[in-house]
């Protein structure tokens, strides 16, 4: 990806890349020593002096090291050249760890940029479980990830999942507002405590059976566990969540059995808002047939 910025002051180029082109301080540390900043064709520092008429380009392709790519079938719902949003399978983690660094979810998207010739770097804007399956959104590269990032902080990106949780006896709706805490030590448990981190979900009831409903849910905040943790709280833990949940569901499930459906959001470049939707799985399909 190249920006691209058509001076029309003299300035810094400094000021250029911080003011126009809104880079970070960070960003254009990095850029600096890969000749990756250009005036009017040519590499500089940026301590250089720009005129009017001058042409800014800013190379933000990148390279990925510390793992390898891999050939494994994606499933894009979305692609331009900012943005790759795909439907993770459950059973996958979305990125490499110290312990493992090959069949992730990252693997495969790089495995697809080297294939198709795209120098885009793999910076993975939402996160799921390993067994949390749907809509993955990944942004191309430093520049576009940061932007992202901002909008998280300022709650812009909507997330909507369906979830179904044990128990029926609740309200057609309503919102979660309980504190959550990561417990002390390696483990990844949470749990909901008076001095965690502010959290909320908002839940609406989609269908209730015999002793299961299926849910609508969508975190106002990002926590890690956050759904998980908040239903389980309530007294409706999600179906196959072997964390939270002490129930053996009767379906034999692999995981518990949440789907990040839709992810929306302003297009970073096109200011337009968008919103990119994951099908039902199969899997998810067949607990409610079977529910029915």
């Amino acid at each position: 990806m190249i920006l691209s910025y058509l001076c029309t002051r003299e300035a810094p180029l400094l000021s250029i890349l911080r003011r126009e082109l809104a880079l970070s301080s960070g960003l254009v540390k990095r850029l600096k020593w890969q000749d990756a900043l250009l005036l009017n064709g040519v590499p500089v520092h940026t301590n250089a002096r720009v005129r009017p008429g001058d042409r800014v380009t800013v190379d933000l392709s990148e390279t990925v090291v510390g793992y390898e790519g891999e050939d494994v079938p994606l499933n894009i719902l979305y692609e331009d050249d900012c943005c790759l949003a795909v439907d993770k399978p459950r059973g996958m983690l979305v990125h490499p760890s110290p312990r493992r660094n090959s069949g992730t979810l990252a693997n495969a998207v790089l495995g697809y940029y080297q294939r198709t010739g795209q120098a885009c770097g793999v910076h993975p804007v939402t996160r799921l479980d390993r067994d949390t399956f749907g809509v993955v959104l990944f942004a191309k590269n430093a520049y576009i990830h940061e932007k992202f990032c901002e909008m998280q902080k300022k709650h812009q990106i909507s997330k909507t999942y369906h979830a179904s949780v044990y128990g029926t006896k609740m309200a057609d709706f309503g919102l979660i507002d309980l504190p959550i805490l990561k417990l002390p030590g390696r483990s990844l448990l949470r749990t909901v405590a008076p001095n965690g981190k502010k959290c909320r979900t908002l839940f609406a009831v989609l269908a209730r059976f015999q002793d299961v409903s299926v849910l609508e849910l969508k975190p106002v905040t990002g926590r890690t566990h956050q759904l998980r943790v908040h239903m389980a709280h309530i007294g409706h833990p999600l179906l196959g969540d072997t964390l939270y949940s002490s129930g053996r569901s009767p379906y034999k499930l692999q995981g518990q059995t949440l789907h990040a459906m839709t992810i929306g959001f302003i297009h970073p470049r096109t200011r337009e808002y968008m919103e990119v939707t994951a099908p039902l799985p199969e899997y998810f399909e067949k607990i409610l047939k079977d529910l029915r």
